[in-house]
């Protein structure tokens, strides 16, 4: 008889565990499925504070170096956030007078590589006829209403509409930055006096210190090594007789921080550029070859050597990341994908409870282990010191 109620007593707890687990993994997945709602639904309101919060640590510690020499946070701050938006307004005046031309010539463009394609390939040559009578159906279908309007949004058009809220979301991070940077280590003392305990106060303060150290150092080499990039591959172009060579050094620049699908969007622009602005197909052909044989030894060589293995993160995970952020926040969201993907690695590995999520992460299956040993020695710095 006692035998019978321990079974059955054993059954009962094994089935109300199984009730326990399902109960939180459904839960689990309402909260992930709320929060992804929420980012997407408040896109505008959390990518500029998402973006000053991660300008802010990258900038902290050379705010902090220069507090060491008596300089106000303040006038530091001011200074980081002047030249940050001499920078914008230099990369943007650099693109944007040179873009609206080949988007004004969109239609002369598309016919010029229809006629350098159509010996190349028939069936691009039928693809674009298809296009064109798809085009001419849809046209001759529609209403009078949706023709005016088709006509007078065109691509400068379009793109007038997005500049206000853009100038709006910029503003606001500048803003934000700027009261970030100036109000010095005020958001450490905050996190400090916020945990109940003083190892909970040590680990904070551990995992706040590492994301900001591998931050900085992180974009800061990377925009080091693609402004270097921009240059040289602006040189090489102008040396071969590429139009707007300036231009296309720039939209590398901006893409490399993209992994990846950048380089690749930055090659396919300037090779179809070049196959629209000379004849025949022998120059669109050196103008890639030139793209590959450049990207291909940053992106194997140079930048490798200068991040350091222990901040290699796993490839896969990196492309689902900024397909993710590509989805949910456009272009900025690329641009986020990688900087909130170290900070969620650095944290992971800092979380016994997390430390597996944070080794799948990384392309090293012994990052944990290093991590480890960089806490106990006192380091906490997930990137090796840049040579």
């Amino acid at each position: 008889m006692e035998t019978r109620l321990g079974d059955a007593r054993n059954k009962e707890d094994s089935e109300r565990s199984v009730r326990t687990r399902a109960s939180q993994w459904a839960v689990t997945g309402l909260f992930i499925y709320a929060s992804i709602l929420c980012l997407s639904l408040g896109k505008d309101f959390f990518v500029p504070i998402v973006l000053a919060f991660l300008l802010a640590l990258v900038f902290s510690p050379i705010r902090r170096f220069f507090d060491g020499f008596g300089i106000p946070p303040a006038l530091t701050s001011i200074l980081i956030v002047s030249i940050l938006v001499m920078g914008l307004v230099a990369i943007v005046g650099a693109i944007i007078v040179p873009v609206s031309g080949y988007l004004e010539s969109l239609p002369r463009i598309e016919e010029d590589l229809q006629l350098k394609l159509a010996g190349l390939s028939e069936a691009l040559s039928g693809a674009f006829e298809a296009s064109r009578r798809l085009a001419d159906l849809v046209k001759n279908h529609a209403a009078n209403v949706q023709q005016v309007e088709l006509r007078g949004n065109g691509p400068l058009t379009s793109a007038a509409l997005i500049v206000p809220a853009m100038l709006a979301q910029t503003l606001l991070t500048l803003i934000l930055l700027l009261f970030l940077l100036a109000s010095g280590d005020l958001f450490y003392e905050k996190l400090v006096e916020a945990m109940p305990t003083v190892q909970d106060k040590r680990r904070a303060m551990q995992i706040a210190n590492d994301i900001e150290r591998n931050l900085s150092r992180y974009l800061l080499t990377i925009t080091a090594i693609n402004a270097s990039l921009a240059v040289v591959m602006a040189t090489l172009l102008w040396l071969i007789g590429m139009p707007n060579a300036v231009l296309f050094g720039v939209i590398a620049f901006v893409c490399n921080f993209v992994p990846y699908l950048g380089p690749l969007a930055s090659l396919l622009a300037g090779t179809a550029v070049a196959l629209i602005s000379f004849d025949g197909v022998g120059f669109a052909a050196i103008v890639a070859m030139t793209y590959l044989v450049v990207m291909t030894f940053e992106g194997q060589i140079v930048t490798p050597y200068f991040i350091g293995r222990r901040l290699r993160l796993n490839t896969v995970v990196v492309l689902i990341a900024v397909s993710f952020w590509a989805w949910l926040w456009s272009i900025i969201g690329m641009l986020l994908a990688v900087p909130l993907l170290v900070t969620l690695n650095v944290f992971c590995n800092h979380v016994p409870r997390f430390r597996g999520l944070g080794n799948f992460l990384s392309s090293r299956a012994d990052v944990v282990s290093e991590t480890e040993d960089a806490s106990a020695n006192g380091s906490g710095s997930h990137i090796e010191r840049i040579s």
